[in-house]
């Protein structure tokens, strides 16, 4: 996927103030607009001009887009990769579904893939906060509640077999009266049940933004995210784990004890003659829930390295006695 400078394609500074990138917007809206532009690619370069007005005019979205840059990747060719928790933790306006209506078309995949949701949640506004209606007004109404607000976390795994208190970092953006870009911080202490799953949302009632003429405060919707683990992922209530074994314990099968991610041990029987990437299903032991997930035990034979004279006589002795083996004649 290729990287979109936003800055570039508008021809501002990446310090540009509010009123800049509104005048660089407007200065080649006027060079692109099909319906005055006689350029060949007008469409596709007026297409591109929008899509970064969209993101750097929103100064939640461009303080998130200018985090990506920190992360060094303001580059250009087909190999951008975001990691996926570039956004984690960046507080944005606006509920956390709804389609708005907004075509998906218009916009390029490096968009859809970063800010599409987050485009499409503005665009339909939450429920009863009034969003689409108030831009067409000269101030606000009398009495509307306020908008709700979203936000990536990550926690850990083990997070959702105990529950936790956690205290969170949100970041947030805003303009200053000059016009240009401020981060914003706060923290909140939250609570997480036991259970969560990955893609679920808690919800922070009255944490959103505020209400006018004495309406209530927009809520705030965290969507959970577990962070990257080399011992285990969970894929719906069930959770993978991965588990080194020797190559006798493999071949021999027998007992092996297996710390599990809500910290208990247990042992569990591995049967002779198992290859790696067997799995072992521990039943219920997944996460947590009336109905609980299971746990999967993936198997991983480790190769010892032979590091003294004794280890290397053994596996010449392994060698002799497995003679006739030939690990290639499959191929």
């Amino acid at each position: 996927m290729e990287f979109k400078d936003y800055y570039k394609i508008l021809g501002v500074d990446k310090s540009a103030s509010q009123d800049e990138i509104k005048k660089a917007y407007r200065k080649l809206a006027r060079k692109y607009h099909p319906d005055v532009s006689k350029e060949k690619d007008a469409s596709e370069r007026m297409a591109e001009v929008n899509e970064a007005n969209t993101v750097l005019s929103d100064p939640e979205k461009r303080a998130a887009y200018d985090n990506l840059g920190k992360e060094g990747a303001y580059r250009g060719g087909q190999d951008f990769r975001a990691p996926p928790d570039w956004d984690s933790g960046f507080e944005f306006t606006g509920s956390h579904d709804g389609d708005g209506g907004m075509d998906s078309a218009a916009f390029s995949d490096f968009f859809e893939q970063m800010f599409g949701r987050t485009a499409r949640a503005q665009r339909g506004g939450g429920a009863g906060n009034g969003a689409g209606a108030s831009q067409f007004r000269s101030g606000p109404p009398p009495s509307q509640r306020g908008e709700d607000h979203h936000a990536k976390i990550e926690l850990d795994l083990q997070d959702s077999y105990t529950g936790a208190e956690r205290m969170l970092s949100l970041r947030g953006a805003k303009l200053d009266d000059s016009g240009h870009l401020v981060n914003e911080e706060r923290q909140l202490q939250v609570t997480i049940p036991k259970g969560v799953r990955a893609g679920q949302l808690i919800r922070l009632s009255g944490q959103g933004s505020p209400g006018y003429g004495g309406a209530p405060n927009g809520d705030l919707f965290l969507e959970v995210q577990f962070k990257p683990d080399a011992r285990w992922r969970a894929q719906d209530r069930d959770v993978y784990q991965s588990v080194n074994v020797s190559p006798w314990e493999a071949e021999l099968g027998g007992p092996i004890e297996v710390t599990t991610p809500n910290g208990s041990t247990v042992e569990v029987n591995v049967p002779a003659h198992s290859k790696t990437g067997r799995k072992l299903r521990l039943k219920e032991r997944g996460l947590p829930s009336a109905t609980p997930g299971d746990l999967y035990l993936e198997l991983h034979i480790v190769v010892p390295q032979a590091t003294t004279d004794e280890q290397r006589a053994a596996y010449s002795n392994l060698a002799k006695a497995f003679a006739q083996f030939n690990p290639r004649s499959g191929q």
